[in-house]
Formats: C-alpha cells, sequence, structure tokens
C-alpha cells in the first residue's frame, strides 16, 4: 500500500514537472516573440526618425538634421550611419583636413554601433560567410546590422583615400573596399534565397542591398579595361547595365536610400558618363528621376543644382546659369554648394564666351574652395589670357605670374596627382622661362578635356561664336614667330576647329583639319 502511494505522488510530481517545464518553455517562446516584436518596432521608429532627419536635409535645414540625430548616435544603428554620412559629405565637398578627420573619426563610431547589433558568433562561426548560414538564423535587425556595415565600410574607405597620400593607407582602404564589396555580395543572395523571409523593414534592407550591389558595379564597369581584369582576378566583377538597373529599382522605392540611388544615377548621367566621355548618360532618365524630387524640395540646393546641370548638358546656358544661381540663393549654411555652382557658372559663361564672368567664378573658387586650387589657378590665368591689356587691369592681377605659381599647388588624392592638375602644371611650364612663351587658347583647350563641346555642339550660335575665336587665334599663331611649340599650337587649333566644324554639319571640311593635324605631326617628327 506504500508502495502505491509512493508511486502515484512520484506520478504527479512528474506531471508538474512536466507542466512546469511546458509552461517555462512557452513563456521563452512568448518572451522571445515579444523581443523580436520589440526590435523590429525600435527599427520601424529608427527608420521613420532618420526619414525625418533626412526630409530636414534635403529641405536645407542641414544644422536641423544633425542635431535630430545626433542624441541617438550611441544606440541607433541608423541614426549613426545617416549622422556620420552627412559629416562625410560635407567633409568631401569643403575637402577640409580637419573635416576629413572628423568625419572619418564619426563613421568609424557607426561602424562600432553596427557592429553590436550584428550577429554574434563563434570563433569558428566567424569564418563562415554570410551566406553559409541560414538566412532565418539572422533577425531582421541583424540583417539590417550587416548592410549599414558594409555601407560605413565603404564610406570609410573613401575617406582613407582623401585623408592619406601612403601606401599602407591605400591598401587599408582596399581591404575595407573588398570586405564591403564581400558583405554585398553575399547580402544580395540571401535577399534572392527562398530561405530567406520578409521582415516589416524589408524596403528600407532591400533599398540597402540593392545601393551597394548597384554602386560597386556600375563603378567598377567605368574602370579601364586593364585595371577592371585585375580587379576581376582578385574577385571583383562590374556590369554596368545590371549595376544601373538595381539603382535604378532602388531609386524608384518609398525606401531610406531610394535617395542615395537616385543621386549615384544622377551623378551618372550628368557627369560621369558625360565628363569620361563615353556619352551613354541619358539626360531625359535624368530629368524623371530629379522632377518628383524638384516637386517636393522646390528650394532643395541639391535638386537646384542638378536642374541647373541637365539644362547645361541641353546648351539652355541661360536656363542653367538661373538655376544655379537660385540654388545660391536657396540656401547659405553649406558654401559647398555654392562651389559646385561657381564651377558650372564658370563653364557656363566660359561657353557663351564671356571671359570676365568666367574669370570671376574661376577666381571665387581659388579663395574659397580647397578642391583643386592649381586647377582653379590655371582657369583664372587662362581667361585673362582671353582679355586686352586694358581688360585686365580691373582684376589686378598678371597671368604670366599665376601660371608660374602653380607648380606649388598640385595636391594628390589617394597617392596620385589630379590628372587636371598635372595637364594644368605641364602647361603653365611655359611661362617659367624670362621670356614666357603664351598658351594660344587655354580655355577651349580644358574646356576640349571636359567634353564641353558637346554642350556647345548643341547650340549653332555658340559653335559658330567659338569657330570665331579659334579663327582668330589661328592669324595670330601665324603671325607670329616659330617656336618648338608652334606646330603643337597649330594642331591644337586645327583639333578644336575641326570639333567645332563637325558639330555645325561640315564633316568634309573638319576631316581636312584633322588630317592635317597627322600631317603636321609627320612632318615635325621625321
Amino acid at each position: 500500500m506504500s508502495f502505491l502511494s509512493s508511486w502515484k505522488r512520484s506520478l504527479k510530481g512528474n506531471e508538474g514537472k512536466t507542466r512546469s517545464s511546458s509552461c517555462r518553455e512557452i513563456q521563452d517562446r512568448h518572451e522571445d516573440q515579444e523581443d523580436h516584436r520589440s526590435q523590429r518596432s525600435d527599427l520601424r521608429m529608427e527608420l521613420d526618425d532618420c526619414m525625418a532627419a533626412l526630409d530636414l536635409f534635403l529641405s536645407n535645414k542641414f544644422a536641423e538634421a544633425l542635431d535630430h540625430l545626433q542624441s541617438k548616435t550611441k544606440d541607433s544603428m541608423y541614426h549613426a550611419l545617416t549622422y556620420a554620412t552627412i559629416l562625410e559629405m560635407q567633409a568631401m565637398m569643403t575637402f577640409d583636413p580637419h573635416d576629413i578627420l572628423a568625419a572619418g573619426n564619426t563613421m568609424k563610431d557607426a561602424q562600432a554601433v553596427c557592429q553590436r547589433f550584428r550577429k554574434k558568433s563563434t570563433m569558428a562561426g566567424s569564418f563562415n560567410s554570410l551566406i553559409n548560414r541560414q538566412a532565418g538564423e539572422l533577425t531582421e535587425e541583424e540583417i539590417h546590422a550587416e548592410v549599414c556595415y558594409a555601407e560605413c565600410l565603404l564610406q570609410r574607405a573613401a575617406l582613407t583615400f582623401l585623408q592619406d597620400e601612403n601606401m599602407i593607407s591605400f591598401i587599408r582602404g582596399g581591404i575595407k573596399v573588398r570586405s564591403s564589396y564581400q558583405t554585398y555580395k553575399e547580402l544580395h543572395n540571401i535577399v534572392q534565397s527562398a530561405q530567406y523571409t520578409q521582415g516589416d523593414s524589408h524596403s528600407h534592407f532591400e533599398g540597402g542591398v540593392k545601393l551597394g550591389v548597384g554602386a560597386f558595379n556600375l563603378t567598377l564597369s567605368l574602370l579601364p579595361t586593364r585595371i577592371l581584369r585585375l580587379l576581376e582576378f582578385v574577385g571583383f566583377s562590374g556590369n554596368k547595365e545590371y549595376g544601373l538597373q538595381q539603382l535604378q529599382e532602388g531609386a524608384s522605392t518609398q525606401s531610406f536610400r531610394a535617395f542615395l540611388c537616385t543621386m549615384l544615377l544622377l551623378c551618372y548621367h550628368t557627369f560621369m558618363s558625360f565628363v569620361l566621355g563615353t556619352g551613354e548618360g541619358d539626360v531625359g532618365d535624368a530629368e524623371a528621376l530629379l522632377q518628383p524630387y524638384l516637386k517636393r524640395y522646390p528650394k532643395g540646393a541639391i535638386f537646384l543644382f542638378f536642374a541647373g546641370r541637365i539644362e547645361e548638358i541641353k546648351g539652355n546656358l541661360d536656363a542653367a546659369i538661373a538655376r544655379f544661381e537660385e540654388c545660391c540663393e536657396a540656401q547659405q549654411h553649406w558654401k559647398q554648394f555654392h562651389h559646385m555652382c561657381y564651377w558650372e557658372l564658370m563653364w557656363c559663361f566660359t561657353y557663351k564666351r564671356q571671359w570676365k564672368m568666367a574669370y570671376f567664378y574661376a577666381d571665387l573658387l581659388c579663395k574659397e574652395n580647397s578642391w583643386s586650387k592649381a586647377t582653379y589657378a590655371y582657369m583664372k590665368a587662362a581667361y585673362l589670357s582671353m582679355l586686352t591689356e586694358e581688360d585686365c587691369k580691373p582684376f589686378g592681377e598678371d597671368e604670366v605670374e599665376i601660371f608660374r605659381q602653380m607648380p606649388g599647388m598640385k595636391q594628390k588624392i589617394a597617392g596620385k596627382s589630379l590628372p587636371t592638375e598635372k595637364f594644368a602644371i605641364r602647361k603653365a611650364r611655359r611661362y617659367l622661362s624670362p621670356n614666357p612663351l603664351p598658351l594660344p587658347v587655354p580655355p577651349l583647350e580644358m574646356m576640349y578635356i571636359w567634353n564641353g563641346y558637346a554642350v556647345i555642339g548643341k547650340h549653332r550660335d555658340l559653335t559658330e561664336g567659338m569657330l570665331d575665336t579659334l579663327n582668330q587665334a589661328q592669324r595670330t599663331l601665324e603671325r607670329a614667330p616659330v617656336t618648338e611649340h608652334t606646330v603643337d599650337d597649330q594642331c591644337l587649333v586645327s583639333l578644336l576647329k575641326g570639333l567645332c566644324l563637325k558639330h555645325l554639319g561640315c564633316h568634309e571640311e573638319a576631316e581636312q583639319y584633322f588630317n592635317l593635324i597627322h600631317i603636321k605631326y609627320v612632318v615635325a617628327t621625321s
């Protein structure tokens, strides 16, 4: 009897333990679900808050945007990343060493914040890539942390290249770029995986992946073939069409990174393809991308600048000038936007052959901006050389003295001299001798490098005006005594005249000038 009583009591005890264990498991699962719901809620709130800060930034309220973000930069990966990104944009526009250093430190802090939210892994697990883990192993917060971390790496690499010129820094930057590239590839594979479950903030995550994958593919595809083959050997690859597609898809969403995707596409269509001379930029696509933002932010400095740039490419110079001036008037906090406009205004007045106005903006850049002092000085001297002595007097400067100062203005980015500066300094050597030999048409030659003839070629009156200036330069060369630079100068003028004639539809006459260049060089070198 006692045995039966003990057995019944034991059954009841075990049954109680089982019930208790089951209750604890249910409670644990419930707590996990609550944690995940809390994480999703926090993530949504972070993204909404950062979208509000972005709205302030695009409305020219730059200081307010930074203040809005700063208080949460230690606790929120998106606040930290957005805050650091704005500072990096400012540093890249000012090119001030202190700004670059501060932005680099802030981005490093943002990366540390992102690291806290990444999935913790064991020593063995750390050697496995993201894709080797099951997509379901990552919470929504952890997967967002991965894409934010990759973005921080890429931006830190860009600052590293700007900040230091030595090879060690260059290698460190390259390692960051490769790590970021691999992370984006793996995240892209996760998005494509059948095991991936979309979270509440999926569009923001996918937008980040499209931004990274698109930016890498587009940028790598624009590199020279020789360099691209070398990069492919170490694991990089670039497909321009795929990159543009990814950026277009990212720009068409309402995600946090839609703005950055749009900016990259606008830069490609209005600058990269145009300045690099590929001629594949689509102005129509650029206008379609810009219009919604311009409608929402009619005084937004960024969008007014791109509106001006589009008008400039189309050859509508008066409309472009009006847009750039409107951009300068729209805000006074970030002078860097003014400097971007000054550069474009300088070229607009160059295309119109208004040398005094072009000089005015080159002089402003020389005094206020640090991007390329040698280039700005060269353009100042170049415009002065197009004026008569009487016209130059009000400016109180001599082009010969400016040309002679240029070699001391050279700077390097990522250990390399800027191609435009190297060209300008090489041209300025002619003014170092006691009896300098003047350049024939220095602004028009630099205009060729920046693909400016494609702009004036859209309007017959602009092209004919430039051809008149070149005819005058040719007559001056014919009257001048022969020097060691005579053949070079004659060939340059022939090249630029040929370009103008081509845009005017005079193809046979243009071909004659191009053939003349070949003949003169054969005679000169034989």
